[in-house]
Order: C-alpha cells, then structure tokens, then sequence
C-alpha cells in the first residue's frame, strides 16, 4: 500500500485544522470525515498526489474510530442534531480504513446524522464489504469511474493490477443487492478520457445509478499546486466543461449540472475559527508533516492541528512560535518563526 510510516491521531491531536485527517466543517450541513490518508492507486491525475507511487508524501495518518466518533459529535451538536450528511472523503480512499463499516455504523447512531456517503475509486470493492456497509447504514457511494475501457484505466490509476471490469460488475451488485444509491462520478481529464465520459454516462443510466441522488456527478480535472499533472493533458475552463456538459445532459435527457440542492447541502453554523490570517501563535510540534519539508503541530491550548511549512528545521517536540498563512474552513497552515 505504502512503504510510509503510518502515524496515529491521537486525542491530544485535535482533529480539527490539518486537511489530511479528522473532520472538516466548511459552514454546511455536509461534514467531511477523513479517517486515513491510504490509498492503493497512484491515479496520473490525483489532486493529492496518493497512493504508493506518490513523490511528495513522507508520512500517512490513521485516526482511531472512537476519537473520529467523539469529535464528530460534538461538531454535530454546534450545528445543530438534524438533516446532517457524514461524508467520508479521504485525501486517499476510505477502503483502506480498516474499521470502515463500524465508523458508518457508529456515524449512523450520532442523532442528527442522516446521511452516510463515501467517495472511492472501488480498488478494494468486494461483495463482502458491500453487504456489510449496506447492513451499516451507509447511504451513498461516490464511484469515480474514469474509464470503462480496462487498458486505460489501468494506465489512468497508474496501477497494474486496477480491474475495471470487476469493479464494474459490482456497481451493478450495489444497485441490485444493497441500499446503497450509487452516483458514478467520473472525472474528466481532457485529451485522456474525453470519449470514455459519454460511454460512462449510457452505463451509468442503464445499470440504474441513483435512486435518491442524481446519477452522475462528473468532476473537472483541476491542476492543484501539490496534485499530479498528466502528460498529454489539455485544460479546459469551467465555461467549456459547463457546455459540455449541457451538451451531454441533451443527447442522454440526465441531469449532470449539479446543484447543492440535489444533494440537500444547506448553510449551517460554522465551528468558530480561533486564529486570525498572520496571527502569531505559540505551538507544538508534535509530527512530521503530511508532505514533505512540513511539520504537523498543535495549537497551545490544543484548539487545533496546524501544518507549519517550510519546516524541515523544526526538531519534533519543539515548542515555536509560527505565524499562520490561511485559515480559511479552519483548515490551518502556518510558517514557523524560527
């Protein structure tokens, strides 16, 4: 999977402010949980740079199930204990939590949480899984499919052993066998899978996807500052990619434009955010950082996790001063003043 250490999330690690792992509130009904930062593929086009081939990388993280739990309550209790959606959305692929089915269970019995979705590329799918999460409660899965042609799929996710026929045959064994509504949620990476997305979007309405939920929910490929750049790739602007889309929606009549309101996302009380942009603050060094050259520390009065950059001369268990960069849905980086 990985030959990076793994390092544990404990509770004196608050799990809020650090992107790659915990909780995420960006001021709506919808939380993001991220429970590990593993991922067994090595997609050319991943905006996190996962999976065992990644450059960037120097640790993985893993949060213990009953601190993700704890947390995750008190977060839902600040909103307000109705019409919540737990979203598991990993900077890797859930699949490799290995507590998954238990995390949508016990997500499922916080009051107040009334959807349980996932996002996954279905790498680590069997009919095993399926069953048990159905049984779970798990509401929703975010299926990227990319390609359907096995060739280019393989070579998308950079991953030999990558089986889209298999994975194929188990959506429809999700929409045949289980509760679970499935959207199929392709990304579409210009010059690589422009022709596979119209073949997607006839199978993902023939199998029958989305029951509750829409269908499909094609993404647009966007170059991040740390993601993975394929070669051969074109950018399109979000003008083009609209009218591609609105150019699909006619020939298949399916709805692909998508709205906060087919997936019932409302505006809700955001968790206060402690620290001001440019801000200085006494912290904790307390892990390696998530990429490297980072430091992951913690706030003086343990309010939040923070990513210090530009780090690699801070001891571990060092306590700095750090002025912070962005704050923004108190996700937290911070320049170490020392």
């Amino acid at each position: 999977m990985s030959h990076r250490p793994v390092f544990k999330v404990e509770p004196s690690i608050p799990l809020v402010g650090c992107i790659a792992f915990g909780l995420i509130d960006r001021g709506t009904n919808v939380i993001q949980i991220r429970p590990t930062t593993l991922c067994a593929l090595s997609c050319i086009f991943c905006s996190t740079s996962a999976g065992p081939k990644s450059r960037i990388r120097q640790i993985e993280y893993s949060v213990p199930l009953d601190y993700l739990i704890e947390e995750m309550d008190k977060i839902v209790e600040h909103k307000g204990r109705y019409g919540i959606e737990a979203h598991i959305d990993t900077v890797g692929d859930p699949f490799t939590y290995p507590y998954l089915v238990e995390l949508v269970q016990k997500l499922n019995q916080i009051e107040g949480v009334e959807t349980v979705s996932l996002q996954t590329h279905g790498a680590l799918f069997n009919e095993k899984i399926l069953d048990k999460l159905s049984s779970a409660g798990l509401n929703r899965i975010n299926l990227s499919i990319d390609s359907l042609d096995p060739e280019l799929a393989r070579r998308m996710a950079d991953t030999p052993w990558y089986n889209i026929p298999r994975i194929v045959e188990l959506a429809k064994y999700i929409i045949e066998n289980t509760n679970i509504d499935l959207l199929i949620a392709p990304v579409l990476v210009p010059g690589w899978n422009d022709e596979e997305i119209p073949k997607i979007i006839r199978w993902s309405i023939e199998i029958g996807a989305g029951k509750k939920f829409p269908p499909l929910g094609i993404q647009k490929y966007e170059v991040h500052k740390h993601g993975r750049k394929p070669k051969g790739v074109k950018y399109l602007s979000w003008k083009d990619f609209n009218q591609k889309l609105e150019e699909w929606e006619k020939i298949f009549n399916v709805k692909l434009r998508l709205s906060k309101e087919d997936f019932h996302v409302q505006k809700r009380l955001m968790l206060p955010i402690p620290y001001k942009k440019f801000e200085i603050v006494q912290v904790k060094v307390v892990a390696l950082g998530w990429l490297k050259h980072e430091k992951l520390a913690v706030s003086s009065n343990n309010r939040r996790a923070i990513t210090l950059v530009n780090a690699d001369h801070i001891p571990l268990n060092s306590k700095i001063k750090a002025r912070i960069l962005t704050n923004k849905h108190n996700i937290y980086l911070a320049e170490p003043l020392v």
